[in-house]
């Protein structure tokens, strides 16, 4: 397995506060810039929209960049979604003999390979010799711009 020196930082989630923000009424055009509608939609709030399981949700802040292929970079925060069955291509926060890792994940028979989407890194290969728990399926990425 990589060692490295990332640490993750978990967070529960709160949902007992509402923060309703207003919505541009139409989408932002990644192309052509397009007039903007003088309009707003319904008021979003984000507990509703990213966190569907409260109970079963957490936020972890990422360290380091084996992720960044999947856009998920150093720094990002994560939102995990415990009650969330894993499923073979999910991005989830695993926990392998004592460790946490974010990673991509393929599963074969009898074992499972944890991918990074950075080239710089090696795929995990984990077995039943492995103590190893999908700790939560990865559901959004907040990214900061700095």
């Amino acid at each position: 397995m990589d060692k490295s020196s990332n640490t993750y930082t978990f967070h529960t989630s709160d949902v007992s506060t509402r923060q309703e923000l207003p919505v541009a009424g139409s989408a932002v055009k990644a192309g052509f810039p397009s007039p903007a509608d003088d309009f707003l939609d319904s008021p979003l709030d984000l507990n509703r929209e990213l966190i569907h399981n409260p109970a079963s949700t957490f936020f972890v802040r990422v360290s380091g960049d084996s992720m960044a292929g999947d856009g998920i970079g150093d720094g990002d925060l994560l939102i995990v979604d415990r009650s969330v069955a894993p499923y073979d291509g999910c991005v989830a926060v695993c926990y392998v003999d004592g460790e946490f890792t974010v990673k991509r994940v393929r599963l074969e028979k009898g074992c499972a390979w944890l991918m990074p989407s950075n080239p710089k890194y090696h795929p995990i290969r984990v077995d039943a010799s492995n103590e190893f728990i999908i700790w939560g399926v990865v559901r959004h990425v907040v990214k900061t711009f700095k």
